[in-house]
């Protein structure tokens, strides 16, 4: 949420637009064959997907959604709202992959890495900044992964 223009106010305009193209585009992968999807369970565009695609389930119920945290302690630091709201959706989704059990300065990566590695979309809200956000385009584009960029 800190990275983001309006920071935690989920009502701003660009933030609602942001949710809709979110609601779009896992639409479209969802009419185009996709029925599991994986979200990376961090604060701002990782939880508004993780909701989107709950929607979604709510309509179709062939839809799987896996959280994956890059290590056990993932929401310790965060604020008891942003704790509440991510231990909901986690108990929620029908797989948890935890991909480490402590913290590194590269489980971030290798949770993105396992994203990408299990999927053949990545349906990313990209700002065009340098980041784990383009890494991980990058990174699926070398693994020929199809890649969905929503301006931020």
């Amino acid at each position: 949420e800190g990275k983001l223009p309006w920071r935690d106010n989920e009502f701003d305009s660009r933030c609602v637009r942001l949710k809709q193209s979110m609601y779009d585009a896992a639409q479209a992968v969802y009419t185009a064959g996709i029925r599991h999807f994986l979200c990376g369970m961090a604060t701002g565009c990782d939880t508004y997907f993780c909701e989107v695609i709950m929607e979604l389930r709510s309509m179709y119920e062939d839809i799987t959604i896996e959280a994956a945290i890059p290590w056990q302690g993932q929401s310790e630091r965060w604020s008891e709202y942003q704790r509440r709201r991510y231990n909901r959706l986690v108990s929620e989704c029908d797989y948890q992959t935890v991909v480490q059990s402590y913290y590194s300065d590269d489980c971030m990566i290798r949770r993105n890495h396992y994203m990408v590695d299990n999927a053949s979309v990545l349906i990313a809200a990209y700002d065009g900044r340098a980041g784990g956000t383009r890494s991980t385009i990058l990174y699926a584009l070398r693994q020929g992964i199809e890649v969905i960029e929503l301006p931020v």
